[in-house]
C-alpha cells in the first residue's frame, strides 16, 4: 500500500479510525497482542508473525485454559509462521516491514537488535515505521535484563503486598493487570506516535514497561503511604485503599455478597434510608465521611446486620435506585452473559472454528458514527501465510513451496485448506 493511499482511505467518512494501517505484530501473552487487538478492532489490518510452534499462549492451549484467551486477544489478525532466525526469513519480514506502519514486539531488551531487526535497521528500510516494544522493566535501568511476567511485575509494582487482609499473607490479583495495564499504555504510545508521523511524515520508537505502566494504579495506597507514612497499613482488605472512604467494603448476603461505596455524605443518608434507619442521619458517628472513616468498624457492623437478611440483587437494585453505588459480586459464568455488555456489543457471542460458540470481547473503545468492526475469529497457526506472502508481498506459489521447503515460511498441511483470509 502506498503512503497516499493509506492517507486517503483513513480520511474516508464513516471508516475506522485506523483503516488503511498496516501493523507487524510480533508480540506474545498478554499485552502486545491486546494492544494490537485494540488496533485490529480500530481497523487496522494486523499480520501476527509466529514461530512454528505458535506464539506462548497458543502453545500453552495443551494445558488447558488458554484457548479461549488466544481466541479473546487474536480476532481480526492474520497469522503467518515466520523462522526469523534465517535470513530468509528476516529478509521476508523486512519485506513487510517496508509496506507496514507499526511494528510491535514484546521480547525480552536487545532480541531484536541481536537478529539484526532491530528499531535502528528497520527504520533504515522504512523511515515512516511506529515501532512499539514492551517488556517488564524497559528498556534502560538496573532491572533491563530482568525477566518478567504478570505475576513478577505485580510483586514488584506493589500490587500483591497491597492486595489482601492486614493479618493475612499478601494476596496477587486475579486479573493480569500488569499485563494489561502495559497493553493500553503501549496501544496509546503508538498511536500518539502515529499522529505524530502524520504531522512529520517520520515515525519513532516507543516503548511501555509494565512496571511504569502499573504503578498510578495503586494511588489510594500510595495517597495512604504519603500521609500516615510508617503508620499506613500495607493491606486494607475490600475497604479503600486509602481508608478514606467509609462505607467502601464487601458486605454478606443471604446467597453471596454485595459492595456498597458512599463517596458522599448524601449516599450514606440515602442508604440509611433504603435500610429503613433514617433515625442515624443525625448520629455523630456517621454524620460525615471523616467520622465515618473514624468509625469504619461501627460503619461496617451497621451495613452487614442488613445485608444478611437480604438477596444481593435485591440489596443492589434498591441501593441503585436511591443513585448508591452499589453492585452484587458476581462470578465470571454471570460477568460473561452480563446483559449490558451483550446489549453494547461490547461482549458478543461467535462461533469459532475451534471452540465452538464462545463468548468474545470486542474494543472498549467506541467510534461514534461507525458500527463495530465484526469480529473475525482467530485462525490457525499459519493460516494467512499465502495470503500474506503471496498475495500481499507477491511471492508466487513456486517461491513459497522452496520457503517452506527450506524451513522458512513453516510448512503445514493445514494451511492450505484454511479458509482464506483478505489481502493486507
Amino acid at each position: 500500500m502506498s503512503t497516499e493511499n493509506n492517507s486517503a482511505e483513513r480520511r474516508t467518512v464513516g471508516g475506522y479510525p485506523l483503516s488503511g494501517v498496516t501493523v507487524i505484530d510480533l508480540s506474545h501473552v498478554y499485552n502486545g497482542p491486546y494492544a494490537t487487538f485494540l488496533m485490529a478492532m480500530a481497523g487496522a489490518e494486523v499480520v501476527k508473525v509466529e514461530p512454528f510452534t505458535g506464539e506462548h499462549l497458543r502453545s500453552r492451549g495443551d494445558m488447558g485454559g488458554a484457548a479461549l484467551p488466544f481466541a479473546m486477544l487474536n480476532s481480526n489478525k492474520k497469522p503467518v509462521t515466520l523462522n526469523l532466525k534465517s535470513e530468509k526469513g528476516r529478509a521476508l519480514l523486512k519485506e513487510m516491514v517496508a509496506r507496514a506502519d507499526i511494528l510491535v514486539e514484546n521480547f525480552a531488551p536487545g532480541v531484536m537488535d541481536r537478529l539484526g531487526i532491530g528499531a535502528e535497521e528497520l527504520h533504515k528500510i522504512n523511515p515512516r515505521l511506529v515501532y512499539g516494544s514492551s517488556s517488564g522493566y524497559g528498556k534502560s535501568g538496573p532491572y533491563r535484563d530482568y525477566p518478567a511476567m504478570d505475576l513478577v511485575m505485580q510483586a514488584m509494582s506493589g500490587v500483591i503486598n497491597s492486595t489482601g487482609f492486614a493479618d493475612q499473607p499478601p494476596v496477587k490479583s486475579g486479573a493480569a493487570i500488569c499485563d494489561f495495564m502495559a497493553g493500553i499504555h503501549l496501544y496509546a504510545a503508538i498511536v500518539t506516535a502515529l499522529y505524530e508521523r502524520e504531522r512529520t511524515g517520520v515515525g519513532r520508537v516507543v516503548e511501555v514497561s509494565m512496571q511504569d505502566a502499573t504503578y498510578a494504579s495503586l494511588a489510594s495506597n500510595l495517597g495512604m503511604l504519603h500521609a500516615r507514612g510508617a503508620a499506613a497499613p500495607a493491606r486494607t482488605g475490600n475497604r479503600h485503599g486509602g481508608l478514606g472512604i467509609s462505607p467502601y467494603n464487601v458486605y454478606q448476603t443471604v446467597d453471596g455478597y454485595v459492595v456498597l461505596n458512599a463517596p458522599g455524605d448524601h449516599h450514606f443518608r440515602a442508604i440509611l434510608d433504603v435500610m429503613g434507619r433514617g433515625d442515624l442521619k443525625d448520629d455523630p458517628r456517621f454524620l460525615t465521611r471523616s467520622s465515618r472513616v473514624t468509625n469504619f468498624a461501627a460503619v461496617d457492623e451497621l451495613i452487614e446486620s442488613w445485608t444478611k437478611t437480604l438477596g444481593k440483587d435485591e440489596i443492589a437494585q434498591r441501593m441503585l435506585a436511591q443513585k448508591v453505588p452499589c453492585a452484587p459480586v458476581r462470578d465470571l459464568n454471570e460477568v460473561m452473559h452480563d446483559e449490558n455488555m451483550h446489549a453494547r456489543g461490547s461482549l458478543q457471542n461467535i462461533d469459532h472454528p475451534e471452540l465452538g460458540n464462545v463468548v468474545l470481547p470486542h474494543s472498549p473503545l467506541v467510534f461514534e458514527g461507525v458500527s463495530r468492526r465484526a469480529i473475525e475469529p482467530s485462525l490457525p497457526l499459519g493460516a494467512s501465510n499465502h495470503s500474506v506472502f503471496g498475495d500481499w508481498l507477491g511471492h508466487s506459489a513456486q517461491e513459497l513451496a522452496a520457503l517452506e521447503e527450506e524451513g522458512v515460511i513453516g510448512q503445514h498441511e493445514t494451511l492450505r485448506e484454511a479458509s482464506p483470509a483478505r489481502s493486507v
